[in-house]
């Protein structure tokens, strides 16, 4: 499969560190929270200056609520276009999640359970928002910190089913499979054997942290050594694909955040990319 992203490595853009960004040289791409683009009007200088460079900018929806019951909302479908046109992006990515049911928004992504009715509700609001955008759509499966009873199908097989109804890429979270599996108990490699790896658009990588027994995928901590090794198993098994450093907050010194972006170069093979 022809990589929607150039191979290497990326970081999440957030107003809080678009000045560091400027002296990457190697940087590859970023993601930009979808919401958060202006559709009409200018978009914020770094941002202008980053895709003149010629990095890659792909809009990161948050709020479509994709596996939510009821039909996506047209407005936030809408934003998500609007942002990829915006930002001339190569695809736009959202989550394997719902948001909202009714008029109750969560605040938060909730996982869905892993049924055929589920699946069929998945695939219906996928297939409303890819008519409505010029490029493909890459689906996050999400750290969950709860599993619903009586599930139908495994996380692989959903995951799977989902992809191939829809003709979606998958953004796989390396991150997100260390927190599920280690407060599920299970191997995260394991996982790695069992999706599609040539549908990966590409991976992030992010912190977390230990709270009351469970391990909570924070974006505010720094990388752990088991999710580099991670991204290395992954690697392992297929051509490594674009990798992006999520952090959403407690940002480090501008030090400790490029030598975060160096180990995951290091652990997938890359080059460095900072200065």
């Amino acid at each position: 499969m022809t990589p929607m992203i150039e191979y290497g490595v990326g970081v999440g853009w957030r107003p809080e560190v678009a000045g560091l960004l400027a002296d990457l040289p190697g940087l590859r791409f970023a993601e930009v929270i979808a919401e958060s683009v202006p559709t009409a009007g200018a978009l914020p200088e770094s941002l202008t200056a980053l895709r003149e460079r010629g990095v890659s900018l792909v809009p990161h929806g948050v709020k479509l609520s994709l596996g939510g019951a009821q039909p996506v909302d047209p407005a936030r479908v809408a934003q998500l276009a609007g942002a990829a046109r915006a930002l001339s992006a190569p695809l736009v990515s959202e989550h394997i999640a719902f948001v909202r049911a009714g008029d109750v928004e969560a605040g938060h992504l909730l996982p869905l359970p892993r049924t055929r009715d589920a699946v069929d509700a998945m695939v219906a609001n996928v297939a409303r928002t890819q008519a409505e955008l010029d490029v493909p759509l890459a689906l996050e499966p999400i750290a969950a910190l709860f599993d619903w009873p009586d599930d139908e199908l495994s996380e692989a097989d959903f995951i799977t089913e989902i992809l191939d109804r829809t003709g979606a890429l998958l953004l796989l979270d390396v991150a997100n499979v260390y927190a599920n599996a280690r407060n599920r108990g299970e191997d995260p490699v394991a996982l790695f054997d069992r999706l599609p790896l040539e549908r990966v658009a590409y991976a992030h990588v992010a912190g977390g942290a230990e709270h009351d027994g469970l391990y909570h995928d924070t974006h505010t901590d720094a990388v752990p050594a088991a999710v580099l090794e991670l991204v290395g198993e992954l690697c392992a098994r297929h051509r490594p694909p674009a990798l992006m450093l999520e952090r959403d907050g407690h940002y480090p010194p501008a030090v400790e955040l490029y030598a975060e972006l160096d180990a995951i170069a290091g652990a997938s093979g890359y080059p460095r990319i900072t200065p």
